[in-house]
């Protein structure tokens, strides 16, 4: 579907075209909100296709631009030279990064010289085009997935004009000067292809081949000089790019503009946080040179700053209120799509507002005064992906960052004060198996499998004045570690503070998650419930609409008991993952609960990192019961992400939100989710762009080739009224101050549990 072929369904495509002339002249006089250098929005440039999942330069990381980008995407080719003068984009000059070539010869093994540097590989001036034919592309990035290795064949450089229908197309060359020694002219390749084809961009490191192309390709073709890493040597002039940064009049006199890292214009400090920004942008700018970034990748590591959050790094670049980079580079091209498109919300929001705004989804959104209803943004633990859990910069971050609900996940002291704290078990979330509490390690089966110090073995003081938080790291397993500067930031709060903080602010509403109230009952002697009831009352809650006060447990047993004492909002946690519920489950959920939180899976059920088609139909069931359904527990680290959300933390809430239509969402970044709300497509319904549109679960599955198909995953059960049922919370007989737990509940570890103490002990001090 072309760009405007919506829009013309509307509107005749002469009214529309002059209204869009109009439109687009009345906004240039008014001037224009991005601050490039030709005042229109920047270019979007995808690195190889869709690289970030397919194959770079296969042929289906160029087709699936056309859904998964801007429609105004650039498709980029690193051009190489085959031994018969032909022209084909691979993303490496040694073939056996990027393909099967040490397969189909494996005595094709040789060493070059490459600009100076001695280069053992495989190289396509060693091969014909014939000879590639049975060569296929495989990812050149081992961190991503390898069910596409093997597939597609490589492409031709023609083809890309011939078969993908480019929008633009960047022809980079890399290294001109290496052809040379094996008697081919790149030079002469691509002033023969700008006679065939309309080539928008080139770009090169080499000096000498952008001064030898320059006047003989089009007047449109913008020559592009690549800037490599500060220290390298140039070979054409023997300066390194760091210097000729300091001359950009020069390069002004053979290039309309640069290629730099984004690392020119952001730097970061050794431990990866943000540096100020550099004067590049705005030096390429006053010489009269438009500047495109590159490396960017959203599987890739980047600045604390940013959160996880790829489009927060997007935005940096091209709408900080200060530049704006002429284009970005990318290996996921949707990323910068959300904050770039202008084309087509331009088109879109002419039929819906009659108005034009120069501006993507998600850019100039500082100054928006708007706050869609849906989805309701609940904190995690705080904003716990930044700062530690349940603390008070967790607490003020997610204030900030616009949460609707900010949540208090209680447990209760030796001395009967409740406080927020993710875990009953204080090993995984403070400082405590460093301290002089490792020693009371007690395993308790009837809270958690193997040992730990909880919560009520010790007093508030225990806590407070002896322990440190610690930052949670739920995808450590992808070596992803959060914020380390804030790994041990942020105060302990009671309950009490909790309450006192939230109802100064502005939310719409808090929640607290009460569990393990039966053990605290029958063990400990302690009656959480009574105890959150009285501390809402202390704190007024009871006797103020302002906030809307959620009730949150995995119990059903609990939330009866605040249903029969209270008029708070009651929000069932179903801690399995579910396929659907069955009508005897709803009308006992329908007796206690005026919401649901369901996971992840349960919503979009997903095998090795794919969705599946496997049929959910949990949410809209809930839903005709009049349920309200939240999602949990989103997180912006791409490790935590199925494939289908392209490592994008916004289009993992678009899904949510758009495709299953879930009423709000439980999140660690509540920031990212606040900002989703905001973005100007979200009240565009079926005239977004075709990028906003939430994956369909199995597409992407669909297309990994049968002999690389993950297995099945297993039905999931579906929820029964005895999945739901629990018998009454047992009598408390101190509702005030927490016993010990029983011997039955209890064993004190000897030897092994010491020894499990200072494993961990030892763990905690290497990370």
């Amino acid at each position: 579907m072309g760009r405007s072929s919506r829009a013309c369904s509307l509107l005749g495509s002469a009214q529309l075209l002059l209204l869009l002339l109009a439109l687009g002249s009345a906004a240039a006089q008014k001037g224009s909100t991005w601050k490039t250098l030709s005042g229109k929005a920047p270019a979007i440039v995808a690195k190889g296709g869709f690289s970030g999942l397919f194959p770079d330069s296969s042929s289906y990381a160029y087709q699936i631009l056309g859904t998964l980008s801007s429609p105004d995407t650039a498709m980029w080719c690193d051009v190489r030279l085959t031994k018969d003068g032909g022209g084909i984009c691979l993303p490496s000059i040694d073939m056996d990064n990027c393909t099967v070539i040490a397969n189909v010869f494996p005595q094709g093994k040789k060493t070059y010289n490459v600009n100076g540097v001695s280069t053992v590989g495989w190289f396509s001036v060693d091969y014909t085009s014939t000879d590639l034919l049975n060569v296929s592309l495989k990812q050149s990035v081992l961190s991503r997935t390898g069910a596409y290795d093997g597939i597609f064949s490589i492409t031709p450089v023609e083809i890309v004009y011939t078969q993908f229908n480019p929008a633009a197309v960047w022809l980079n060359v890399q290294q001109d000067s290496f052809y040379s020694q094996f008697k081919l002219s790149m030079r002469s390749y691509i002033l023969s292809l700008s006679k065939k084809f309309v080539v928008d961009y080139i770009s090169s490191p080499e000096v000498n081949f952008l001064t030898s192309i320059s006047g003989r390709v089009s007047k449109k073709t913008k020559l592009v000089f690549r800037f490599l890493d500060e220290r390298s040597i140039e070979p054409s002039t023997n300066q390194t790019y760091g210097s000729m940064l300091k001359n950009l009049t020069f390069v002004k006199t053979f290039a309309s503009g640069i290629l730099v890292p984004k690392s020119y214009i952001w730097s970061v400090t050794p431990d990866n946080y943000l540096l100020p920004y550099t004067s590049v942008v705005d030096d390429a700018h006053k010489a009269g040179l438009e500047i495109y970034a590159a490396d960017f990748a959203n599987d890739f590591t980047i600045s604390y700053n940013y959160s996880f959050d790829p489009l927060a790094e997007y935005l940096s670049f091209i709408d900080n209120g200060a530049f704006s980079v002429d284009g970005v580079l990318s290996d996921f091209p949707i990323t910068p799509s959300e904050a770039v498109d202008v084309a087509w919300v331009m088109a879109s929001l002419v039929l819906i507002c009659s108005s034009f705004s120069p501006a993507g989804c998600f850019s100039n959104l500082n100054t928006s005064k708007i706050d869609h209803a849906k989805p309701l943004v609940i904190s995690h633990n705080g904003a716990s992906g930044d700062y530690p859990d349940c603390t008070d910069q967790a607490y003020e971050k997610a204030v900030a960052n616009g949460a609707d609900v900010i949540d208090c996940p209680v447990q209760v002291t030796k001395d009967g004060i409740l406080i927020c704290m993710s875990s009953v078990d204080l090993m995984g979330v403070t400082t405590v198996a460093k301290s002089q509490f490792a020693s009371q390690v007690t395993t308790i089966n009837d809270l958690k499998a193997g040992p730990g110090v909880f919560t009520f073995n010790l007093t508030w003081d225990d806590i407070s004045k002896n322990l440190k938080p610690m930052i949670s790291n739920p995808a450590i397993n992808f070596g992803q570690y959060r914020n380390p500067r804030n790994k041990n930031a942020g105060n302990f709060m009671r309950l009490s503070d909790f309450l006192t903080f939230a109802k100064g602010k502005d939310l719409s509403g808090i929640m607290i998650t009460v569990e393990h109230a039966a053990f605290m009952a029958e063990e400990l002697g302690f009656g959480v419930v009574d105890a959150v009831i009285k501390a809402l009352d202390d704190s007024g809650y009871n006797k103020q609409t302002a906030q809307n006060v959620m009730i949150q447990s995995t119990n059903s047993s609990v939330l009866v008991k605040f249903k029969q004492e209270t008029k708070y909002n009651l929000v069932y946690m179903i801690e399995e993952n579910v396929r659907d519920a069955a009508p005897s489950s709803l009308a006992d959920i329908k007796k206690f609960a005026n919401a649901v939180s369901v996971s992840t899976t349960s919503v979009f059920p997903e095998t090795h990192y794919y969705l599946t088609n496997q049929t959910n139909n949990l949410v809209p069931t809930l839903q005709s019961a009049g349920l309200q359904v939240y999602v949990y527990v989103l997180m912006n680290e791409f490790g935590s992400q199925p494939n289908d959300f392209f490592a994008d933390a916004t289009a993992q809430i678009n899904a949510y939100v758009q495709g299953a239509n879930v009423d709000g969402v439980i999140t660690d970044f509540p920031g990212t989710a606040h900002r989703y709300k905001l973005n100007s497509c979200m009240s565009m319904g079926k005239n977004a762009p075709l990028f906003m549109s939430p994956p369909k679960p199995g597409d992407l599955l669909s297309t990994v080739p049968g002999n690389a198909q993950p297995p099945a995953a297993a039905p999931m059960p579906l929820l029964t009224d005895a999945d739901v049922a629990e018998p009454a919370l047992p009598p408390v007989s101190n509702t005030t101050t927490p016993a010990s737990p029983s011997h039955a509940a209890l064993r004190m570890q000897t030897d092994v549990s010491i020894l499990i103490t200072l494993l961990m002990l030892c763990a905690s001090l290497l990370i």
